[in-house]
């Protein structure tokens, strides 16, 4: 828990020390330097400076006598003080930064490489809020698996499609069953993610022509809505799928041949889905 507020004060503008120190006093007030050192478990000279660092911004106060004491602010006042300081630069900025033009619209950004397409699904998953739909590959998973077990923990309602057996216990996984087919299709993993409505990514993880793995990230809800829905309706085909194989196979064909036939041409250059 201690550890969780401290990254909490340091988002305040606080360092690491200063965190820590507060955090002391409030423990145990008022304490001289060593006192502080020991209770924060940090170099006792390290102390005294962010002692007088907190004085100086008014986070502690110091008793002035020998041997010098420190007493902390009440967390009511800290937050009420940073909560002002917070309120009037963003009114400050709202007055001064241009508008936007009304013809403005998301960016659409292209990703290269698989350490940045990875460090970008990662801020995209971190920055969901409800809800997250996803199309990946095991492998791929694998990596994203801590992340996505996070925002698992906080609330997040997180649906997958599953490519090549991936097993979790997070959210709900729908199995495709044609993953190597796609894969050796369209010449590389896939990776399709919508968060929250606001936020997706789509593109190649991995390609197999011995090219760079490149992804496209945008905030353009309407793309967003498309790549949702391309999720979604693959969710829907292969719950069907599960739940009626006898019907269907006799309706389409193994593999919903007579399905694929009916709705790809002869033109199409990928012949699996």
């Amino acid at each position: 828990m201690s550890d969780e507020v401290v990254e909490k004060l340091k988002e305040l503008g606080l360092n690491s020390y200063e965190a820590k120190v507060y955090l002391a006093l409030l423990k145990k007030y008022p304490s001289t330097g060593y006192e502080v050192a020991k209770l924060a478990d940090i170099p006792q000279s390290r102390a005294y400076d962010t002692l007088k660092s907190l004085e100086i911004a008014g986070i502690a106060v110091s008793s002035g006598t020998k041997p010098e004491t420190y007493t902390p602010i009440k967390p009511k006042e800290l937050t009420k003080r940073y909560r002002r300081k917070i309120t009037s630069t963003l009114d400050f900025l709202e007055k001064k930064l241009p508008n936007v033009k009304s013809d403005h619209t998301e960016p659409i950004l292209t990703v290269s490489g698989n350490i940045p397409i990875m460090d970008k699904v990662i801020e995209v998953i971190s920055n969901a809020q409800k809800e997250i739909y996803m199309e990946i590959w095991a492998k791929d998973f694998k990596q994203l698996e801590p992340v996505l077990m996070d925002a698992y923990n906080r609330g997040l309602d997180i649906k997958i499609v599953g490519y090549d057996s991936l097993q979790t216990v997070i959210g709900t996984v729908f199995q495709h069953a044609s993953g190597r087919e796609i894969e050796y299709s369209v010449g590389g993993r896939m990776i399709f993610i919508a968060a929250d409505n606001t936020e997706g990514l789509f593109g190649k993880t991995d390609n197999t022509k011995h090219e760079d793995a490149q992804v496209i990230w945008t905030k353009n809800e309407d793309i967003v809505f498309l790549i949702k829905e391309f999720i979604v309706h693959d969710m829907y085909l292969i719950d069907i799928q599960h739940q009626f194989p006898e019907q269907l196979k006799y309706f389409y064909g193994a593999g919903l041949k007579r399905l694929k036939e009916k709705v790809m041409t002869n033109t199409s250059k990928y012949k699996i889905h």
